[in-house]
């Protein structure tokens, strides 16, 4: 080290450098050998008890894994669906108004403004079986006449989540594709109208494609965070019941801290980053592919 002599530029990152390995790259270190021991909380020599990938393989075999694989993507898919078909909906229309479209635009955003875990109770009020606006509403327009236990059945509380989800980032779907719909050239649209083409094929042939990149932006984007999604199960159901509701990272803490395996349950944690990875390269590779269909230079 003698003679060296560090830049200014150097030294003036040094201090960032120094946290962000103290909170982010030590603890992913700690974490990942972890998942190669039997660490448990309630044991803690276990830590430095070293038994390879051993973990990893009994997540293979680990049924309760598997099924909260399985309702994570199921989510994933529904919530990115319609996401996307109400995002662009909504798009459509405040992009078609003449008047008061900042205040649209606004209003668009309201539910980003919540928190997760607030959307949580909101709607785990909402559906309550006894006092929840859904069932009085549904009683009232005299649709049933009990009252649906909407977080009691799995298939219910799987489909109450499901609501909680798309109601809170929607807005990020049609924040993107109105971003779309305002910069696309207005030429297109006008001659495909000159030729004679229907609105559907219009927006098929000329509007779609121009804001396919868009949609895959915020696909990404919203991939990552369902692919996690833990604040609004927590609040609503806990993961169940009976485990019907249980998701990737609902299991992943109760593992860690009821169970106390917290070896496991960072073995699960990374396993369940390849879901992560897949998602966003998919995503990735239809965003370039629906740059290079219309020709984009972004």
């Amino acid at each position: 080290m003698k003679g060296f002599k560090p830049s200014a530029p150097f030294l003036l990152l040094l201090p960032a450098m120094i946290v962000l390995a103290a909170v982010v790259v030590v603890p992913l270190l700690l974490s990942l050998y972890s998942s190669f021991t039997p660490f448990r909380l309630t044991r803690p020599e276990t830590f430095f008890v070293f038994v390879g990938f051993r973990n990893y393989l009994s997540i293979l075999s680990n049924t309760d894994f598997w099924w909260a694989f399985g309702r994570t993507v199921l989510l994933l898919t529904i919530a990115l669906n319609l996401e996307m078909l109400l995002g662009l909906g909504l798009a459509m229309l405040v992009e078609k108004a003449t008047r008061g479209q900042r205040i649209l635009r606004t209003l668009m955003m309201f539910p980003m403004m919540f928190s997760p875990i607030l959307v949580g109770f909101q709607f785990k009020f909402m559906f309550n079986d006894n006092i929840g606006l859904v069932n009085n509403a549904l009683q009232s327009l005299g649709i049933t006449h009990d009252a649906i236990p909407w977080l009691i059945e799995g298939h219910l509380a799987f489909i109450a989540i499901s609501v909680a989800e798309i109601w809170s980032s929607t807005a990020i779907f049609a924040i993107l594709i109105l971003a779309g719909l305002l910069a696309m050239p207005k030429e297109p649209i006008e001659a495909a109208r000159v030729d004679g083409c229907t609105p559907w094929q219009t927006f098929r042939y000329v509007t779609w494609p121009f804001v396919m990149p868009f949609a895959y932006i915020a696909m990404t984007i919203r991939s990552l965070d369902v692919a996690r999604a833990y604040d609004i199960v927590k609040i609503m159901t806990d993961g169940g019941p009976a485990g019907r509701t249980e998701l990737l990272w609902t299991l992943v803490a109760r593992t860690a801290y009821s169970d106390g395996r917290m070896g496991m349950a960072n073995a699960m944690a990374y396993f369940s980053i390849l879901l992560s990875i897949a998602f966003t390269v998919y995503f990735f590779n239809k965003l370039a592919a629906a740059r290079t269909q219309i020709g984009a230079e972004w």
